[in-house]
């Protein structure tokens, strides 16, 4: 019973220290890097043109992107688990919105309140093999959504000269202060309103090669 008690308070504490302070950690992370984006100019174009924009992040790879898109109002869909929590709770203190559900609890709900808020100009983010993966395996809620939006897929990723890769699931990656970090964004994907669930699936598989390409050719930078 101690041991249980000892592990209950052990998670306690790192929920309190996550929720409160990993906002802090990921400020001076953030300001401690030297980042140098690619593909930028999609974004800043797509924005010109008044279209929204659904951000597509692996769920290893979230952190240098929630850092430099701080402050932009942008909505994002977060799980309703233990981890999830903590993760809403750092993007409000960084200046985001976010819609609580995933393809196990709560999902058609926040389907639709993400939808809402995208259509009424916000900028949406979605993690596509969260909340508990298989790693790298898109679930294909994001293409609908952005179907039912009319938003733009825009899928990025991040790496880094110096970074950590913690032992979990989705190999968690955080990048060592002063380190060279960029963030990449990939080509912009549009789900047009005339297309079947069937053609939808299949840009699914575009997509997650996509994104997998993209988050290797991100490490492959600092590798050279």
């Amino acid at each position: 019973m101690g041991k249980l008690i000892s592990a209950d308070i052990r998670k306690s504490v790192e929920f309190f220290l996550a929720t409160r302070l990993g906002w802090l950690l990921v400020l001076g992370l953030g300001r401690s890097a030297r980042i140098r984006m690619i593909g930028r100019e999609k974004v800043d174009e797509l924005r010109r043109q008044g279209k929204p924009i659904l951000f597509a992040l692996w769920h290893g790879r979230i952190l240098l992107p929630i850092f430099v898109h701080r402050g932009e109002g942008i909505c994002a869909m977060v799980s309703r688990h233990r981890d999830g929590e903590m993760i809403a709770q750092l993007l409000h203190r960084l200046g985001y919105r976010t819609v609580r559900g995933s393809s196990g609890k709560g999902g058609h709900e926040a389907f639709w309140e993400l939808v809402r808020a995208l259509r009424e100009g916000s900028d949406g983010a979605i993690i596509p093999d969260g909340p508990t993966g298989p790693r790298h395996r898109l679930k294909p809620g994001v293409l609908f959504l952005a179907q039912q939006a009319e938003a733009v897929i825009v899928p990025a990723t991040f790496s880094s000269s110096r970074m950590i890769q913690f032992n979990s699931w989705d190999r968690f990656t955080i990048w060592l202060p002063f380190s060279r970090c960029i963030l990449w964004y990939g080509d912009p994907i549009v789900i047009p309103p005339c297309w079947s669930p069937r053609e939808v699936l299949h840009e699914g598989k575009r997509l997650e090669q996509a994104m997998i390409e993209l988050e290797a050719a991100a490490d492959a930078h600092f590798q050279k």
